[in-house]
C-alpha cells in the first residue's frame, strides 16, 4: 500500500447541478485516507467536463494526478494505492459466501429468539432453508438472464423450456413451507425434484463433460464457476428433504 504522507494529489471530478459523481467522491476519499493533501478540481458543467476529457484524451471522470502523472480513474487509483481490483467478469465466490454466510447468521438468530440458544436443529434446518429462500431470491430479481445462464447446463430445462423460468419458483416455494414446517407434502416432493435433477445435471455438465460454464445459483448475473458450490446447493436441497422425511 503506498503511503502518501506529505504529498499531494490533483482531482478533476464531476459536481454538476444534477449530478454529483459518486466515483468522484471515493477517488477523494481514497487520497485522503492515504494521507494525500487533495487539490479538488471540481468539473461543474458538461462543456467544462467535455472539455476536460478532450484536453486529456479520456473517455470518462474523475481523473487523479500525481507528481505530473495521470494515475487513472477511482479504479487505477484504487490499483495504484495497493486495493486489489477484480476484472471485469472475473470469477469470484464472495456472493455465494455472502449468502451462505447470511442465512447461517438469520438461522443462528432465529433459534436464539425462539428456543434461547442458537445451536438447535432448528438452526440447521433453517440455514438450509433460508439459503433456499434466498438464492431464490437472487434469481427472482431477473428471472430472464437467470433462464439463460440455467438453459446451459439444466438437463429437464434444455428439453422443456418453461422449467427455466420456473425453477426460482418452486426454490423460494420449498424454502418458505421449509422454514415454516408447513405444506411438507408439496416442499418435500419439490426439494427432491429440483435438488435431484439440479445435482445431476451439475454433476453431468462439470465432471462428466468437462464444460467451464458459470454457475446460475446467484442469479444470472453470476461470476461463480458451475461446480462444487452449484451442486452442493442441489445436494442441500435433497438432504433436506429427507431430513424432514425422517423426522
Amino acid at each position: 500500500m503506498k503511503s502518501g504522507a506529505g504529498k499531494s494529489a490533483i482531482l478533476y471530478r464531476m459536481v454538476l447541478p444534477d449530478h454529483l459523481c459518486p466515483s468522484g467522491l471515493k477517488s477523494k476519499w481514497r487520497l485522503e485516507r492515504h494521507g494525500y493533501r487533495v487539490d479538488d478540481r471540481p468539473l461543474r458543467t458538461r462543456a467544462e467536463t467535455d472539455a476536460f476529457k478532450a484536453r486529456h484524451q479520456v473517455a470518462t471522470t474523475p481523473q487523479t494526478f500525481i507528481d505530473g502523472e495521470r494515475i487513472g480513474g477511482n479504479d487505477d487509483l484504487a490499483r495504484f494505492l495497493g486495493k486489489h481490483m477484480p476484472a471485469p467478469g472475473a470469477t469470484s465466490y464472495r456472493p455465494v459466501a455472502a449468502v451462505f454466510g447470511m442465512t447461517a447468521l438469520m438461522a443462528l438468530a432465529a433459534s436464539t429468539a425462539a428456543f434461547g440458544s442458537p445451536l438447535t436443529e432448528h438452526a440447521a434446518m433453517w440455514f438450509i432453508s433460508l439459503s433456499m429462500c434466498v438464492l431464490a431470491l437472487l434469481k427472482l430479481q431477473d428471472v430472464e438472464r437467470f433462464s439463460t445462464m440455467f438453459l446451459n447446463y439444466d438437463l429437464l430445462a434444455r428439453r422443456w423450456v418453461p422449467y427455466a423460468y420456473l425453477y426460482p419458483f418452486g426454490e423460494a416455494l420449498a424454502g418458505v413451507l421449509m422454514t415454516a414446517r408447513v405444506g411438507d407434502w408439496i416442499s418435500i416432493p419439490l426439494a427432491l425434484f429440483l435438488g435431484g435433477i439440479g445435482a445431476a445435471s451439475v454433476f453431468k455438465a462439470v465432471y462428466v463433460d468437462r464444460r467451464a460454464l458459470k454457475c446460475a445459483c446467484v442469479g444470472g448475473s453470476s461470476t461463480v464457476p458451475l461446480g462444487f458450490v452449484s451442486l452442493t446447493e442441489n445436494l442441500f436441497m435433497v438432504g433436506m428433504a429427507f431430513w424432514m422425511l425422517l423426522r
